[in-house]
C-alpha cells in the first residue's frame, strides 16, 4: 500500500490559497497571491528541496493546470517531475501534453491507486483534493509549512468534511523567519482525557 502525503503551505488561519505568486489563484477575489516569498530563507529552502524529491504526485485540477503550465520548462528547479506520474482528480479534464499525466474520476480510483505497491504519492497545493482525502481517512502524512500571517479569506486547507483523527509529530524546524515546519503522521483515533486527573 502506496502513503498518500500532502504537503502544504498555510497561513496560521489555514489559508493555501495561491501562495507562490500574485496571479496564481485569484478565484473569489483573493488578492495576497505570492504571500510566502517574504518568508523565503535559506533553512526553509532547503527542507522545501528535500521535500521535492522525485515521487509520483497525486494533484486536483487546478493545481495540476498551474503545475502543467510551469514545471515542464523549469525542472532545473524540481528535478524529476517531469519524469514521475502525475495523477490528476478532474471530471472535466481527460489529457494533457505533459507526460505521465493519467486522469482519475473517482474516490475509488484514487483508493485504486493507494492500494498498489509503489513509492509515497505526493498531494500539492490541490485543497478540494485534500479535503476529500481527510475527510476518507486518506491521508497517511502531512508535511505542513505554517506562515506567520492570517489572510482571513482564501481557500482552507481545513474545512468542513474533516473526520477525527490524531497525527505524530515526526519532524519540526522553525524558520530564521518564523515559519513552522512540521511533518506528521497519522496515529490513529483521537484520544481524550482530563487535565491533571
Amino acid at each position: 500500500m502506496r502513503k498518500i502525503i500532502v504537503s502544504s503551505m498555510i497561513t496560521l488561519d489555514g489559508v493555501m490559497q495561491a501562495p507562490g505568486g500574485p496571479g496564481e489563484d485569484r478565484s473569489g477575489g483573493f488578492k495576497y497571491g505570492g504571500w510566502v516569498a517574504p518568508y523565503f530563507d535559506d533553512v526553509g529552502g532547503k527542507i522545501l528541496e528535500k521535500q521535492m524529491k522525485p515521487a509520483d504526485l497525486l494533484l486536483g485540477r487546478k493545481t495540476f493546470e498551474i503545475f502543467a503550465d510551469y514545471w515542464p520548462e523549469h525542472e532545473n528547479g524540481w528535478p524529476g517531475i517531469n519524469d514521475v506520474t502525475k495523477y490528476v482528480m478532474s471530471r472535466t479534464m481527460k489529457k494533457s501534453d505533459w507526460k505521465n499525466s493519467v486522469f482519475l474520476k473517482t474516490l475509488a480510483d484514487i483508493k485504486k491507486i493507494k492500494n498498489t505497491k509503489g513509492s509515497a504519492i505526493q498531494v500539492w497545493g490541490s485543497g478540494k483534493l485534500v479535503q476529500l482525502l481527510l475527510k476518507n481517512d486518506l491521508v497517511d502524512e502531512l508535511w505542513l509549512k505554517i506562515y506567520p500571517l492570517t489572510l482571513g479569506k482564501g481557500k482552507k486547507l481545513f474545512d468542513n468534511g474533516v473526520i477525527p483523527a490524531a497525527f505524530t509529530l515526526i519532524e519540526s524546524t522553525v524558520t530564521p523567519s518564523g515559519v513552522i515546519i512540521a511533518n506528521y503522521k497519522r496515529a490513529g483515533k483521537v484520544k481524550t482525557g482530563t487535565v491533571g486527573a
